[in-house]
């Protein structure tokens, strides 16, 4: 027997019609309440994070206006940071020792240009300092837009644009830490006030990232182009802030150039220096050194996880430089001599635990504590420097240690290029080592009197 022909039912179609209806409305209005919902935390998220940069007086005296301005600043330095990891500098990170040694060549560059000429130059006008932090923005913003037609062209005229943008972000640093006491609040003191902004600056590289992210799957030059767009933003923000950055009352005069005046360099300078180039040491042996012991002699069970083992031992430095602006941000009273010493104390004990008991669990603990210990002690130094040096010559005092504090990263960097990967503990009792050593050495020293140093000294 043959089978029945079907017969087509219309009322199937109505009701098919009206499931679908009804799913695509569902949908529509899940997509509407996600959106409201997602409009609703973001804007609860901005005013949370302007009453916090308005908290403790901050509003007042206009450095919330500074903190804002530095998140733009974070979330720029992202997306150009994002466009060269996959142009410039990490395009084939870690395969060999040569392109590691290159780039750590390539990040002294723009401080040989920052510390003897910009330092000097923004002491001797330190009058202007909203324009100078606006001139370091839209300076970006144009090799932004200079680089993005580089890299869409392949020319190699991206690397003299990359090295400008670098070298304003470098002048950004300094001009903003010589500008912070200006507009302090009483009641804040330097080191809350700096992991302020510091955390500010996580906060705008976070909410960056993404967006630079769904960029370059557009090709890289589009990620340049919105950071183009950022810096434009920021270059505004940065005229707009408060003209206490550019007041000058009761500050000295630095005289003409040429003209030979002295300063004695604080001890409490000197001395949170010293720990902080320790620190640094400390943490770009980690970097480098890990980088490559792991991808070559991971823990057992990783053999095949390289990547992600990385990121957890190298992620956890990260964290911890969070958890350390974190942490500093809740000091009320915090000497910053205490915490520098105690940082570099504590760096010094993870080194040796480490290398003692050379294990994940001990990596990971390593690269947390190496993390906050940096971020915490750069925090004082800065409080430090701020505190201590005359306005005359903060600038450039910044400038200097700026290059020191890299010049002691690039050479803990070079020390783990320069050392075998075949025995990772050998590498570490060495790092132990040296940094034990330079800990008694800074501790020892501490006492020791100021240094009279030539402000033409200064400009190099």
């Amino acid at each position: 027997m043959e089978p029945e022909p079907e017969v087509s039912d219309p009322r199937r179609g109505d009701r098919f019609a009206d499931a679908t209806g009804r799913g695509v409305a569902a949908g529509a209005k899940g997509l509407l309440a996600a959106g409201r919902a997602t409009g609703r935390g973001a804007s609860r998220l901005f005013r949370f994070a302007r009453r916090a940069a308005r908290a403790e007086g901050a509003g007042d005296t206009g450095l919330s206006r500074l903190i804002e301005l530095h998140a733009i600043n974070a979330a720029g330095d992202a997306a150009v940071a994002i466009s060269l990891a996959g142009t410039l500098f990490f395009a084939n990170p870690g395969e060999a020792r040569g392109s590691v040694a290159l780039f750590l060549g390539l990040t002294m560059l723009p401080f040989a240009v920052v510390a003897p000429l910009l330092g000097p130059f923004l002491d001797r006008f330190s009058h202007g300092r909203r324009w100078a932090i606006g001139a370091t923005m839209a300076l970006r913003a144009f090799f932004c837009l200079m680089m993005a037609d580089a890299v869409a062209s392949g020319s190699v005229a991206m690397y003299p644009y990359a090295l400008g943008c670098l070298v304003a972000s470098k002048a950004y640093g300094v001009t903003r830490a010589a500008t912070i006491p200006r507009l302090m609040p009483a009641d804040l003191t330097l080191v809350k006030a700096n992991s302020r902004i510091s955390l500010a600056g996580v906060v705008g590289a976070a909410v960056s990232a993404p967006l630079a992210g769904i960029a370059s799957t557009f090709g890289s030059q589009w990620v340049l182009r919105y950071g183009f767009v950022v810096f434009i933003g920021a270059t505004v923000l940065a005229i707009l802030l408060p003209a206490a950055s550019d007041a000058t009352a009761g500050e000295e005069d630095i005289g003409i150039i040429g003209r030979r005046t002295k300063f004695r360099v604080p001890g409490s300078v000197v001395f949170a220096l010293r720990c902080n180039v320790g620190l640094r040491t400390v943490s770009g042996f980690l970097t480098i050194y890990m980088a490559f012991v792991l991808r070559q002699h991971p823990f057992a069970g990783w053999e095949h996880r390289t990547t992600i083992l990385m990121g957890l031992v190298i992620g956890a430095a990260g964290l911890g430089n969070t958890a350390g602006i974190g942490l500093a941000s809740v000091l009320r009273r915090a000497n910053p001599g205490i915490v520098v010493v105690i940082a570099l104390i504590v760096d010094a004990t993870a080194a040796v635990l480490v290398s003692c008991f050379y294990s994940l669990v001990a990596a990971i603990a390593f690269g947390l504590a190496v993390g906050i210990s940096a971020s915490i002690g750069k925090l004082a130094l800065d409080a430090t420097v701020q505190r201590d040096v005359p306005e005359t010559n903060r600038t450039s005092a910044f400038a200097r240690s700026e290059t020191l504090l890299q010049l002691a990263w690039v050479i803990g960097g070079f020390a783990g290029i320069a050392l075998p990967f075949n025995h990772p503990r050998m590498g570490l009792i060495v790092l132990a080592s040296v940094i034990v050593t330079w800990t008694l050495f800074v501790l020892v020293r501490r006492a020791r009197p100021a240094v009279p140093v030539s402000t033409d000294a200064m400009a190099g």
